[in-house]
């Protein structure tokens, strides 16, 4: 889903969960859009930090956030969930990165980070992480 598409989703039970996925890699980002969405996600794109938190302050509200950690701009993915803390977003956040430290100190340093993947992605594991993630939350 493009940002320009529908942010608010309607208030439904039955409705697919909506995951915000950020990652500056357009090809990366594609496949997993895809691949989301082919498991049953619903998925609203930003390929920068900067635009993630732009939909979020636009109203978006979003069951979960996958990031990667190191994107262009002034805010990298751990930037991104240090401001969802802030405003005190409720929605778990799962940070992506080839660099697996930086996967560890980023997990320690915010508290809303509930999952990892390390690159390069296993689409059938990030799946099932987030599913689990999101039934710990309800």
């Amino acid at each position: 889903m493009s940002p320009a598409e529908e942010l608010m989703p309607e208030a439904n039970p039955a409705a697919p969960h909506v995951v915000l996925l950020v990652e500056d890699e357009v090809l990366i980002r594609l496949a997993t859009a895809d691949h989301l969405r082919e498991a049953g996600f619903k998925v609203v794109e930003a390929g920068t930090a900067s635009e993630a938190q732009e939909l979020i302050k636009a109203g978006l509200q979003v069951d979960l956030v996958f990031t990667d950690i190191t994107m262009p701009g002034a805010m990298d993915g751990v930037g991104l969930c240090r401001w969802l803390q802030g405003i005190g977003a409720t929605a778990p956040v799962m940070l992506a990165s080839g660099v697996p430290r930086a996967l560890e100190s980023a997990k320690r340093d915010c508290t809303n980070v509930f999952g990892v993947a390390a690159k390069p992605y296993d689409l059938d594991h990030i799946v099932s992480r987030i599913r689990s993630i999101l039934a710990e939350q309800s």
